[in-house]
């Protein structure tokens, strides 16, 4: 039973960081803007 619950936090928590890092594209937060110019405009025209 531990080791099932501890499975679904991890699932949940990679599904956190992969939502939070989509936002973060869309949005252009931090992240987006510590990316080299070049992989910014290739994110910014895969994400329209």
């Amino acid at each position: 039973m531990v080791q099932g619950n501890n499975r679904n936090k991890k699932i949940t928590l990679a599904v956190f960081f992969v939502v939070a890092g989509i936002l973060d594209i869309k949005y252009k937060g931090l992240f987006y803007k510590l990316l080299p110019s070049s992989i910014q405009m290739y994110l910014t025209n895969s994400f329209k």
